[in-house]
């Protein structure tokens, strides 16, 4: 027999997949807008691990460039304070790094 609290967990997990799902794909805002969005919300807040995951993906999935991610540091910085700011350059700088490395590593030699 199946414990009730387990179905409750499993039936909200997929209920809330279900609807991040459909709130992303929404038509009026591009993908691109509703990082930007969580991200400003995610610093603002000084939810550091939450910011670091989806700045990961935006640079992956071509989302933001490294320059748009630099420049999302800068314009956050005078909002959200200077230590939240100094804490997301960190972030940015350090991913941005780890990319690049990750690229380099997959390339190999030319030839």
């Amino acid at each position: 027999m199946k414990e009730p609290a387990m179905e409750t967990v499993d039936s909200f997990g997929l209920t809330a997949e279900r609807q991040f799902a459909d709130l992303w794909s929404r038509e009026v805002l591009s993908v691109k807008e509703r990082r930007l969005l969580l991200l400003g919300l995610l610093v603002g807040q000084g939810l550091h691990d939450q910011a670091d995951l989806h700045l990961d993906a935006a640079l992956r999935a071509g989302e933001l460039t490294e320059t748009e991610l630099r420049e999302v540091v800068v314009f956050l910085t005078h909002y959200a304070g200077w230590a939240r700011g100094s804490k997301l350059n960190d972030q940015v700088e350090e991913l941005i790094e780890r990319v690049r490395r990750a690229r380099s590593d997959t390339e190999g030699p030319a030839g």
